[in-house]
């Protein structure tokens, strides 16, 4: 019951991000981290629920665990370099830009 209702708070604290954070980049962050670790926590939880309570052990659940370790920071970290590069501007208070002169390398060679 803890691992679920640590997933459970992990998500609600990724929900909070996606309405509080300024930009796209920010919520992708928020997103990718804390509902990854909540959805393995919850799927955790229920391994375990169900290998100790009914002595039924899931392997698919460990597949599931593994699969969304390996995807989800992958697929927020493609998507927030699409939208970089597609032109999506940072947020106004955003300190450093590591990418802006690639960026424009890339679009004088476009060009």
């Amino acid at each position: 019951m803890l691992f679920v209702m640590v997933g459970a708070l992990l998500t609600l604290i990724s929900a909070i991000g996606v309405l509080r954070l300024p930009d796209v980049y920010t919520r992708s962050h928020a997103i990718s981290k804390s509902t990854t670790l909540g959805m393995i926590f919850i799927l955790m939880g229920t391994l375990f629920y169900f290998w100790l309570k009914h002595d039924h052990f899931n392997s698919r659940l460990l597949l599931a665990i593994v699969f969304l370790f390996l995807t989800s920071p992958v697929s927020a970290h493609l998507i927030s370099r699409a939208a970089y590069y597609s032109g999506v501007r940072p947020w106004e208070g955003t300190v450093r830009d590591d990418l802006a002169e690639r960026r424009e390398r890339i679009t004088k060679s476009a060009k």
